[in-house]
Parts: structure tokens; C-alpha cells; sequence
């Protein structure tokens, strides 16, 4: 008689996983493990680490990577991207690679970062497939189990994104996050030039998860005959680049709608042969996911002309209005701003002022007399800058000073002259892609902001140029010294809690850090940072994302700094959560990269931290 060893599992049915790039659909980046907790994650120690092989830093290939992945976590295994695109599955209890896909990424083509931020998982409940598209413009499905191509999808396991999108004059076409998944659709964004006029399109699209086949497009610049045509003069619309969702978009599941975060039309910066508040650039967008009909959408700049995309994916949050709960989407955007709306009507939940703002100088610029401005809650981000707000940095001031001679201190939405002109936030925000996390417990929204003001000016083009005027920025690229210390006072980068229901913030508190002057006295500064924040339900905020290889963990109700690590780079990436499926242990796991925009040091480490 053979006697079978009955062994209790309690931990394997109680795994957790972490299905989506934000944990779920809706983009909320909050998990409800709870075994680190506030008074015990000061213990956290790695438990493994993996080498991904790819760091360059701009000498081998003319492009550097930007390691910005977040996993998913299905039934034990861990899927993400690495900044070439290869795909790897790794065991979650230990961090040994199960299998790797490599598409052969073009790594000689001219891009501005190597770079990839997650993949998306479907199943139908037999089936299990990895979605994600490339820098190339392709879109592949791959098998969960096996990591190689499904053959039925597309062409032997992958689609063209390039067919039908891509100009005689720009063929620059693919993607850096992940696509949206409803149902048996497989939602795709796209990165396009933005520095020239004409481009390729920024439409959205959606495919048939089994077959490949395109089942409906979205015109992100209205045409003839729709809805919002008549925001482009003339025939300003045509061929129109930029426009696009780079960023990551949310789904509804339950009533079946797409929220997409757009951005600006090209060029970013000029407008003057585009003019009209150009729909649908940086709108926030609802689409029915069944068939990419438009339900609503809000214009958060009217013609924008300072690259303020929309960058970061939308969370859908659930907020108390006269004793009830609302369904709700919040938008942060680079200007610091957070945006409410009711989640099916698109109505704010705040009131949404048209304010008046400063006319362009520039010829041929016709920039929005008004741009809509929130009266709540308060921007997180600094919107200007004053003459005697110069650094505080001794050995900054009197690079910071020249700097500044002769230039045109601006308010928020002040047009680009041909002086040099300070504007806050700069292009990358604000905040960016690292987005906002949401904690459905306290109905509390929590986004990092970091301070890099611009100070672009337009200079004149040649006779017969595409477009009359071009920017040009100072020195090291933005409003620095050459050591990256911001040129106004700090802080220079900030961690905030804000009250959904009231439109107000619990807290802020300052984020990042430079050793080199916390040394000489000098207080806690704030950095840069990109990558965003993951909330837990044991009252624990995890971050990296500073520009200071440090990762952090903040007491969720009071901004309390409850544990800090230093990574081998900077880590510029969402972190993610989950339960190990043999171990039971909660892990939390962070991409730590470095480079980027902001340091020149690199890594290509996927670090999992967890309770000894």
C-alpha cells in the first residue's frame, strides 16, 4: 500500500499575485498584503537579485538604457521587459530565470533611451499569454509557460504596429509600456517623434488577442467630419505627429471603458502652423474598450506648447461625496495638477476654472487665452519661480546667476519668447509615467514630484525650415549646474499625500537627497526622480525613484521615513508586491537601473526585498 504525505499548504492558496502593470486594471498600485508592515520593514534584507547583462551608457551603441520595468507576478512566475526588449520569466521565490525571449532589437537604430516599462498578461482561462510591444513597432504574443511566440497571433506571433501609421517622411515607430487588456482585446499605445511636424499617427488601436487582427482605431487627432475637427486651423490636422499614449492606460473592467492619457501634438514646443486648442492633445480620453467610441474626454492643455504631455497612467479611485462613494478617475499631470472626474460622466469633482494666461510674443504663435486650472487640490508641484528664489548651493550660485541674466521669469503657462524664459515645472513635470498610487482604506493619493524648472527660448529657423521657430535650453540641457543641482532653492523633490475626498494634502514630505551635501551641512535638498510609489495595507508607502540609488519606505498616514536602502543605481521604476508561492513571505521588488535623464551611473539589477 503506497501512503501519500498529506502536507498543509496554507501559504500556496493564499499567494497574491501582482497581474497588472499597476496591480490591477484601474492603475491603483496598492496591494493588500500586510506582512511587512509599519513596524517591521525596517527589517526588510534582499532575498535575491538578477543581472539582466544590458547597461549601455551611450558608447557601445548610440543609446543609453533606462531600466524602468515593473513585473507582473502570475502563479509563482515573474514576467517584465528588459530596456532591449528581451523578455524574461523568473521563478518568484528565487529569482532563477524559467526561460528569456529575445525579439533581436534593433540596438544601431536612433532612439532617446532603450527602454521598456512592463508587459501585460491575458488568459481565457486555458490559454495563458504574454502581451508587449518594441521599439521596432512590433506587438508579439508570447506563451506564459514557454516564453515563445504564438504562432496563430499575427504573423507567426507578432504584429506590424508600423503598417498603416508610419509617414514617407518618419517610419520612427513602437512601444515602451504596456499595452491595456479588456477581454479578448489587446489595447496598444505607441512612441512617435514629437520634435517635427508631421509624423507618424498617435492613434490607439486595439487587436483580437487570438488572431492579431485590428478591431478598432482611434482618432487622436480628430478628422473631418468628427467630433473636435474643428480645434485644428485648416489643414493643420494632416499627417499631425505626437498626439499619442506613451504612457499606460487604465480599464473598467466591470463597464468596460479605457481611460488613455494623451499627449502633445508635435512639435511640442510650437504651435504656430497648428492652431485651435487641437483635440485631442493632452485630453484624457474614455473610451467604450468594446468598440473605441469616445464617451467623454477633458482637455488639460489647451494647444499645448511647453511638452506637458499627459505622462502618467490614470487611477481609477472610488472618493465620499454627500455620504456616498463615487466612482472616480484621477489624472496627474506634469504641471502639478490632479484632475477629478466622475469615472462614467467625466464631470469634475472639483471645480475647474478657464483662467486667463499670457499671450505668445512669438510670430505666428496664437497660443489659448485660457488654459483649466483646478481650484482643487492644490498643485504638488512649483509652478515658478522668483528672482530671489536662486540656489542656495554656494558653488551653484554664481553658474546659477549668469544663467539667469537677461531672462524672463514666467508663470505657469507663459509662452515661450525669444528671450530665455524660466518655466516650472520643466518637460519631464511635475510628475511623469511613475504616476500616482491610491490606498482605497483612506481614499488617499500619493504622488512624487521632483522640481527641474526650463528655460528654452525660441530661436529663428532658416528660410523654408518646416517650422519658423524652434526652442534651444541652456547649458547641461535644463535649469542646472553640471552637477545637476537645480538652480532655484529647494526642495527639489517631494512625496504627497492628498486627500481625495477633500481635494486636500495629509502631508508632504521631501524626497531624495544628496550625500555630497548633506556633508557640507547643507539640509535635505530633494532630488529629481522618475518611477512611481506602491501603497500597501500594511500601512507602508514604498519608493525608489530619486536620484539618489536609495529605496525608501514612508508610514502611509503621516510621511514618517520608516526605512531606507541604498541600490546599486538609482532605481527610475514603479516597484511591485506579492506572495511568494512556496514561501508564503511577501516580497517587494524594485528595478534598479540608474541613468536615465538624471545620473550617470548604471545597473541592470531586479532586486526582491523581503523579512529575514
Amino acid at each position: 500500500m503506497i501512503r501519500l504525505a498529506v502536507v498543509a499548504l496554507p501559504l500556496v492558496l493564499g499567494a497574491q499575485d501582482w497581474r497588472h502593470y499597476a496591480g490591477d486594471a484601474g492603475g491603483q498600485k496598492y496591494s493588500k498584503l500586510k506582512q511587512i508592515t509599519r513596524s517591521n520593514v525596517s527589517r526588510l534584507q534582499p532575498a535575491w537579485r538578477f543581472h539582466t547583462g544590458e547597461i549601455s551608457d551611450g558608447r557601445e551603441f548610440p543609446v543609453r538604457t533606462a531600466f524602468e520595468a515593473t513585473p507582473l507576478m502570475v502563479d509563482g512566475v515573474l514576467f517584465f521587459p528588459t530596456p532591449y526588449h528581451r523578455v524574461i520569466a523568473l521563478d518568484g521565490d528565487t529569482g532563477k530565470q524559467i526561460w528569456a525571449f529575445d525579439p533581436k532589437l534593433d540596438k544601431r537604430s536612433a532612439r532617446n533611451l532603450f527602454i521598456a516599462r512592463g508587459v501585460a498578461y491575458w488568459t481565457d482561462g486555458k490559454q495563458k499569454r504574454i502581451y508587449y510591444g518594441t521599439l521596432d513597432g512590433e506587438l508579439y504574443a508570447l506563451d506564459a509557460a514557454t516564453g515563445r511566440p504564438v504562432l496563430g497571433f499575427g504573423d507567426g506571433g507578432k504584429v506590424d504596429l508600423k503598417a498603416g501609421m508610419v509617414t514617407a517622411n518618419s517610419k520612427s515607430y513602437g512601444m515602451t509600456s504596456p499595452p491595456a487588456i479588456y477581454k479578448n482585446l489587446v489595447i496598444c499605445g505607441s512612441i512617435v517623434p514629437d520634435g517635427e511636424p508631421q509624423g507618424p499617427s498617435g492613434d490607439v488601436r486595439a487587436f483580437d488577442a487570438l488572431t492579431g487582427k485590428q478591431v478598432w482605431r482611434f482618432h487622436t487627432v480628430a478628422r473631418p467630419g468628427e467630433f473636435g475637427h474643428d480645434t485644428w486651423a485648416g489643414d493643420s490636422w494632416k499627417d499631425r505627429g505626437g498626439t499619442n499614449v506613451w504612457s499606460i492606460m487604465s480599464v473598467d473592467e466591470a463597464r468596460g471603458i479605457v481611460y488613455m492619457p494623451l499627449t502633445s501634438p508635435s512639435t511640442d514646443m510650437y504651435g504656430g502652423d497648428r492652431k485651435g486648442d487641437n483635440l485631442f492633445g493632452d485630453s484624457l480620453v474614455a473610451l467604450d474598450a468594446a468598440t473605441g467610441k469616445r464617451l467623454w474626454h477633458f482637455q488639460t492643455v489647451h494647444h499645448n506648447i511647453w511638452d506637458y504631455d499627459l505622462p502618467a497612467q490614470p487611477v481609477l479611485v472610488d472618493v465620499m461625496r454627500s455620504g456616498r462613494l463615487v466612482a472616480s478617475v484621477a489624472q496627474v499631470t506634469k504641471t502639478g495638477f490632479t484632475f477629478l472626474f466622475d469615472r462614467y460622466s467625466g464631470k469634475p469633482l472639483f471645480e475647474i476654472r478657464e483662467t486667463p494666461v499670457p499671450a505668445s510674443t512669438t510670430p505666428g504663435e496664437a497660443a489659448s487665452p485660457t488654459q483649466p486650472i483646478p481650484v482643487k487640490p492644490p498643485p504638488f508641484a512649483r509652478q515658478s519661480m522668483k528672482p530671489g528664489e536662486l540656489t542656495i548651493v554656494p558653488e551653484s550660485r554664481e553658474f546659477c546667476a549668469k544663467l539667469v541674466e537677461g531672462a524672463v521669469y514666467g508663470s505657469l503657462y507663459t509662452p515661450v519668447g525669444e528671450k530665455p524664459t524660466i518655466l516650472f515645472p520643466g518637460t519631464n513635470g511635475g510628475t511623469n509615467w511613475g504616476g500616482a498610487s491610491f490606498d482605497p482604506e483612506t481614499r488617499t493619493l500619493y504622488v512624487n514630484s521632483h522640481d527641474n524648472g526650463m528655460m528654452p527660448r525660441m530661436t529663428k529657423r532658416p528660410e523654408g525650415s518646416l517650422i519658423p521657430y524652434r526652442t534651444q535650453g541652456p547649458p547641461y540641457g535644463r535649469f542646472w549646474d553640471k552637477n545637476r543641482y537645480p538652480c532655484q532653492q529647494p526642495p527639489w523633490g517631494h512625496l504627497t499625500a492628498i486627500d481625495l475626498d477633500k481635494g486636500e494634502f495629509r502631508w508632504r514630505a521631501v524626497l531624495g537627497e544628496f550625500d555630497e551635501l548633506k556633508a557640507k551641512g547643507i539640509p535635505q535638498t530633494g532630488t529629481s526622480n522618475l518611477g512611481g510609489s506602491l501603497v500597501t495595507a500594511g500601512g507602508v508607502l514604498f519608493i525608489a525613484a530619486t536620484n539618489d540609488s536609495k529605496f525608501r519606505a514612508f508610514d502611509k498616514d503621516t510621511g514618517k521615513e520608516l526605512w531606507i536602502t541604498r541600490l546599486p543605481a538609482s532605481g527610475h521604476a514603479n516597484p511591485m508586491t506579492y506572495q511568494g508561492k512556496r514561501t508564503g513571505k511577501q516580497y517587494v521588488v524594485i528595478a534598479a537601473g540608474g541613468g536615465n535623464k538624471y545620473n550617470d551611473t548604471y545597473a541592470d539589477e531586479l532586486i526582491a526585498y523581503a523579512l529575514p
